[in-house]
């Protein structure tokens, strides 16, 4: 199985910042998607996404990111990806126009 770390908090209702490590790909996509829903409940108002801890993304990953990105802007809720500079997965979030559906910040 692959391995991926989840680390969510709340510093203040509404406010979610989320950070991904280890890898998404087809074997975990779904279950990733699964719990970002269960996180992120219709309660919240903005979510930031960080990116920095992941080694790899495949296309289920990216269409996880891109699934979360058009359930956010349904619910009228602000997202912020956060992928380094030198992170790994940068190019491939840049090459499918995430940028159009969420804020990509370096840092």
């Amino acid at each position: 199985m692959t391995e991926l770390s989840v680390d969510a908090r709340e510093p203040e209702p509404g406010r979610w910042e989320i950070a991904l490590a280890g890898e998404v790909d087809l074997d975990n996509a779904g279950a990733v998607e699964q719990r970002l829903q269960d996180l992120i409940t219709n309660r919240a108002r903005s979510v930031v996404l960080d990116l920095g801890g992941l080694t790899y993304l495949d296309s289920a990953g990216l269409r996880t990111l891109f699934t979360l990105a058009n359930r956010l802007e349904l619910l009228q809720v602000g997202l912020e990806i956060v992928v380094p500079a030198d992170s790994p997965v940068r190019k491939a979030v840049q090459l499918v126009g995430l940028g159009e559906v969420a804020t990509i910040r370096t840092d």
